[in-house]
């Protein structure tokens, strides 16, 4: 399924904090059904974002990568007061190379949503039910037509050792770059909105 791409929004986020906000003002946004994915190379921010959606949604368990669990369900509020169950998924396992003879990589990958119990709610989410996925670009074949796609991305600057610690390993510092896609027409209107505050 390709949904219509329209007019992104970038913005910076330059600590976890104003990751955390964004992920917050993005949670002002929702609304029970929708999915949004989140891409970016590790130690990007994904999870520091999905922690400020979490607040957005008034949940009050923490919000941790789901890496070795695939999904997490989390109860909390939107904005109007009415029930949100979050569906926290990390994609990062999923959609590996073992297809049958003929089968292309979205039915794969749909077969292991299926065979995870992850296929209907991202095929016809719940009416409370937001379904947030990192590491979602290798998803985006298999996914829904209206999505909120989230691209974070983390320049390194010239002199890297001022990101890197010791170990060359990149550290939680840093301005991110995130840009906001919106993949069908409810959520450019939403963008639109979002872009204006």
């Amino acid at each position: 399924m390709n949904g219509t791409r329209n007019a992104s929004i970038t913005i910076e986020a330059p600590t976890g904090e104003s990751m955390r906000a964004l992920g917050e003002r993005v949670a002002g946004l929702l609304r029970g059904g929708d999915v949004l994915l989140l891409s970016g190379p590790l130690g990007a921010g994904k999870t520091t974002f999905a922690q400020g959606v979490g607040r957005g949604l008034s949940i009050a368990e923490p919000i941790v990568s789901p890496t070795f669990t695939i999904a997490r369900e989390l109860e909390g509020r939107f904005p109007d007061g009415s029930p949100a169950h979050l569906v926290h998924v990390d994609a990062y396992r999923l959609g590996g190379s073992g297809y049958a003879p003929g089968q292309d990589a979205a039915d794969a990958l749909l077969d292991e949503l299926e065979s995870l119990g992850l296929d209907e709610e991202l095929e016809d989410p719940q009416d409370d039910t937001v379904v947030l996925m990192e590491w979602g670009e290798q998803m985006a074949a298999a996914l829904i037509d209206e999505r909120l796609e989230i691209h974070i991305d983390r320049p390194v600057p010239a002199d890297a050792a001022s990101v890197a610690g010791s170990d060359g390993e990149v550290t939680g510092d840093g301005t991110r770059i995130v840009t906001l896609v919106p993949v069908g027409g409810t959520w450019a209107d939403r963008i639109a909105t979002f872009g204006r505050s």
